[in-house]
């Protein structure tokens, strides 16, 4: 029966990752207007995630030691995938400028977001294997902390070079990794150090997104009133990560 109450919770965050759709009802000059502010919230949200809530969870499963190993081998990992992608896509491909081609942090997002969704899924189907009570309360979680993170993936999806309704489909794929997440939780959980791995992994590939890709775009905005926007959108998300992750769920 637990198993089943976390597959009716993840099938529950899972949707909530269309929540980018408002977007799709939004006229095109008004969303493109909104990018900058998502592309800068979602730096936020990304770096508050990596440090006020996955390095934290990591640090409670294994030693200080080794979860800055792991998050040291995430940052490698996915500076690796990010020149792989361009000596790939970019590189090969160099002759061929098209206008509105996919950057490749774009991918990077993916992958990061992915993986973040496992655990969420690994997150909440061990709280259920436990008890009712924390399975609910890990659940209400996860849905506060997806809502403006996922929001937020789509700000970066699309101001990346994918169409409205391509970043809300790959999105949505993304968050179907949590069921991948039951599956480890069921059947892998009980090797340790397994979960601190893959979270304290995740931390290091979300550090090396925010500070690597989103904030040298960012930069890039040369007029100072809308730096001025970009930084405080930057603030938000940071202290709407560490403001959820301080109630007693």
């Amino acid at each position: 029966m637990s198993i089943l109450y976390a597959v009716l919770a993840v099938s529950l965050v899972s949707v909530l990752s269309i929540g980018g759709i408002f977007a799709l009802s939004i006229r095109e000059h008004l969303l493109d207007k909104m990018l900058f502010f998502l592309m800068s919230f979602s730096a936020g949200t990304i770096l508050g995630s990596a440090f006020f809530d996955l390095l934290p969870g990591a640090l409670e499963i294994v030693e200080v030691s080794l979860v800055f190993s792991y998050l040291a081998l995430g940052f490698v990992f996915f500076f690796f995938m990010e020149r792989s992608i361009y000596w790939y896509h970019g590189h090969g491909h160099s002759h061929d400028k098209v206008a509105g081609s996919v950057k490749s942090y774009v991918y990077l997002n993916l992958v990061g977001d992915g993986v973040h969704n496992l655990i969420d899924g690994m997150v909440i189907t061990t709280a259920f294997l436990l008890n009712f009570s924390l399975g609910l309360a890990a659940t209400i979680a996860v849905i506060f902390h997806e809502l403006p993170q996922e929001v937020g993936d789509f700000g970066i999806l699309v101001f990346g070079g994918l169409s409205k309704k391509k970043a809300l489909l790959f999105n949505f794929l993304t968050a179907l990794t949590a069921f991948v997440g039951i599956y480890l939780a069921v059947f892998l959980i009980e090797i340790e150090g397994f979960s601190g791995l893959l979270i304290s992994m995740s931390a290091g590939g979300f550090i090396y997104l925010g500070a690597s890709e989103l904030l040298p775009e960012i930069k890039k905005e040369k007029k100072f009133d809308k730096s001025i926007m970009q930084y405080v959108a930057f603030i938000l998300g940071l202290l709407l990560i560490r403001s959820l992750d301080l109630f007693p769920f």
